[in-house]
């Protein structure tokens, strides 16, 4: 059997726990919004919120260890600029998928509702496809754009504002996030999706990730050092 090196499986531990706790942000701050009021608007704003604070606070607490990628799509496109290992990916994604759902069976637990609930949501449209691609895109292309002209020292703030804008600029309320698409099955509230519209919203969100990889590539064909 093999085993991780020490200092993978500490990257791959900041992976699990940062997922999880993005998911277990997004879901229960989803829940909660339901609870507090009945305005749709109100509840996404709250949503919208909570998510882009988690995140600023895990992407500054979490990046040196691992990257703080929480995210498949964003390790794919570390390993293509070379960022990251080959052997680094399939131990990252693992821990992305298995994060995101323990965190939405946690945040489940929080609010006293059942660990798993398959959601109900559907959330299949073109637009929202249209949505997941551009969201996802627009990620990768924010996320890679200051690390390849050697700022990404400004990813915490500029990734939550982005993903926080991006609740309202898309209509798909921008999950842009394969493992967190998967995670959010397990949850029938505010912020789930149901099992039957995830693959399509993976697939938009595989796709978004490659044009956004060649966005980078075409406004910055070399990486600048970090001054």
């Amino acid at each position: 059997m093999t085993t991780l090196p020490a200092a993978l499986l500490r990257r791959v531990a900041a992976e699990f726990l940062g997922s999880g706790a993005l998911t277990a942000v997004v879901v229960g701050s989803g829940v909660a919004a339901t609870t507090l009021t009945h305005d749709v608007g109100v509840q996404l704003l709250i949503n919208a919120i909570a998510t882009a604070f988690g995140l600023f606070v895990l992407i500054t607490v979490l990046g040196q260890i691992s990257g703080a990628h929480f995210n498949p799509v964003v390790s794919g496109v570390d390993l293509a600029f070379g960022y990251r290992g080959p052997r680094d990916i399939a131990p990252y994604i693992a821990a992305q998928v298995l994060g995101c759902i323990s965190g939405s069976v946690l945040a489940n637990l929080m609010f006293e509702l059942p660990p798993v609930a398959w959601s109900t949501t559907d959330r299949i449209s073109a637009g929202h496809l249209i949505a997941e691609v551009v969201a996802t895109a627009g990620l990768i292309i924010v996320i890679f754009v200051l690390a390849r002209t050697g700022r990404a020292v400004h990813a915490a703030g500029v990734v939550a504002a982005y993903i926080g804008s991006a609740y309202f600029f898309t209509s798909s309320t921008s999950f842009a996030n394969p493992a967190i698409t998967i995670g959010r099955m397990f949850s029938d509230s505010f912020a789930g999706i149901a099992p039957a519209s995830a693959p399509l919203f993976i697939g938009a969100q595989i796709l978004g990730a490659a044009l956004g990889y060649v966005a980078v590539r075409l406004l910055v064909p070399r990486r600048v050092p970090a001054s």
